[in-house]
């Protein structure tokens, strides 16, 4: 609720005709009026439109806490901080100093709420406002105590003399202080069991105990949850009474086409590829960057339990744009092109983020395990092209005797002048992306060739950063 002028008492509130709501009917009242007008619910998300948004929608149309359940890198965290925009602007709380719960103005929850409207005139009653941005709280799983998210006796208090018994001698983790407010737990199998059985009865009873001590407290609050299925499904992570109480689960999943994939990449990277030194992506090398992630995804060298993350295509993404202007500053290119050569660079952003399945490896390193998924992922696209373009006459270039020399730091020209010695099926490269620029058509030249070499049509001999191609 927004006004030109807010209320700052308790009548002017009343006044005002402010309307109290739980948390759950507040985001219900939102997104129906949300969906109804056609706005765009869940700005930034793709690839969810037609499987994980409708559930979603019908949880919060339900009134249901949540568990956001998928591998990572699938936006569980997102989804869940997306769902803050179906709160309030803002909402009022009785201004009780010290007091770390917001309390309804008119209906308290808590003992010095409940005393404050009790023995004070309704215009000396203090009105302060919420923000929506203060009403969501996040906790990661491992290392979370109970006394982080619930609470504890304050011993400073117990000190000053307040008996153990009192609602003051207690410290309120983070779910009382987020009463009328979302809180999200991410990895809910790594939370302990006694926090666990903590949560089943906030979600249950809507209380907490503390130390034996029972604070009737009414919570309000949505509950969110994000998990692996992996460990989620594993027998004893989760206790059967939470699992029984949470309203809804929202499957995730990666990108099932790789265009969306792309989409999510370059959204996500949040590159200016313009500026003072810009930089021209070719498609395929977009391409080929998302189609390593679908690779690695149903490869056997991969722990396909832990998941491969988008985070894993966005960061190969950034690496390749960061190696194709570093040329471009060093040798003056505008734009830089990205290059089949950049992607040697890929092991400082991508090895961290590939877990090797021990059985499937068979004793390979991570380097050649990614040496494997980029040669596939090459492979892949560059088949695409060949159909649409009929590359493989290319290959009968090398059967004449020629090499071609290729590196990231090898000025464009140089692939120009080598290309004047060779037949004039080679523009048949060019087509993959139109184009007169030097920079662009080198791109070309190391993705027919990487592609020709990946489809074992011709070999390649690697030294110091620099390639020769040739016939085998």
């Amino acid at each position: 609720m927004t006004t030109t002028t807010k209320p700052a008492t308790l009548a002017e509130l009343k006044a005002s005709g402010w309307v109290s709501k739980t948390v759950k009917r507040e985001i219900y009242d939102n997104f129906i009026s949300m969906l109804s007008r056609g706005d765009e619910l869940f700005p930034g998300i793709v690839g969810y439109d037609d499987t994980v948004i409708p559930e979603i929608n019908l949880a919060l149309i339900a009134q249901h806490d949540m568990l956001f359940l998928g591998e990572k890198g699938q936006a569980k965290s997102r989804l869940m901080r997306a769902l803050v925009r179906f709160l309030d602007d803002e909402i009022p709380y009785l201004d009780i100093p010290g007091a770390s719960v917001h309390d309804d103005p008119y209906k308290p929850i808590t003992r010095a709420g409940k005393q404050v409207l009790a023995t004070t005139a309704e215009d000396d009653v203090p009105i302060a406002w919420w923000q929506r941005s203060e009403r969501y709280a996040e906790r990661l799983a491992p290392g979370t105590k109970f006394a982080d998210i619930i609470g504890e006796i304050d011993p400073s208090k117990l000190a000053a003399g307040t008996s153990m018994s009192a609602e003051e001698a207690l410290h309120f983790g983070l779910i009382p202080r987020m009463h009328r407010g979302i809180f999200a737990v991410n990895e809910l199998p790594e939370l302990d069991e006694l926090v666990q059985v903590g949560l089943f009865n906030i979600l249950e009873e809507r209380d907490v105990q503390i130390r034996g001590y029972p604070i009737n407290f009414d919570i309000d609050v949505l509950i969110l949850f994000s998990a692996n299925p992996a460990t989620y499904n594993r027998s004893g992570k989760v206790i059967p009474q939470l699992k029984d109480r949470i309203g809804s689960v929202i499957h995730t999943h990666y990108p099932r086409e790789r265009e969306l994939g792309i989409q999510i990449m370059e959204q996500e990277a949040g590159l200016d590829l313009d500026g003072e030194f810009p930089v021209a992506v070719p498609y395929f090398m977009r391409e080929i960057i998302e189609q390593m992630s679908i690779v690695a995804r149903a490869s056997k060298y991969i722990d396909q339990q832990s998941g491969v993350s988008a985070r894993f295509s966005i960061a190969n993404y950034r690496t390749m744009v960061a190696s194709a202007r570093h040329r471009g500053v060093i040798l003056g290119e505008k734009p830089a092109v990205p290059r089949i050569s950049d992607l040697g660079h890929l092991y400082s952003s991508a090895l961290g983020k590939l877990e090797l399945d021990m059985m499937g490896s068979h004793q390979m390193s991570e380097r050649q395990v990614l040496d494997a998924i980029l040669a596939e992922a090459i492979r892949t696209v560059f088949e695409e092209y060949v159909d649409r373009h009929g590359l493989e006459q290319i290959s009968e270039i090398f059967s004449q005797g020629v090499k071609i020399e290729v590196g990231d730091m090898l000025p464009s020209e140089h692939y120009a002048q080598r290309l004047t010695r060779v037949p004039p099926a080679w523009e048949k490269a060019f087509e993959v992306n139109a184009s007169s620029e030097a920079a662009m058509r080198a791109s070309c030249v190391e993705f027919i060739l990487a592609g020709l070499y990946a489809s074992d049509r011709i070999s390649r001999a690697q030294h110091r950063g620099r390639i020769v191609y040739e016939i085998k």
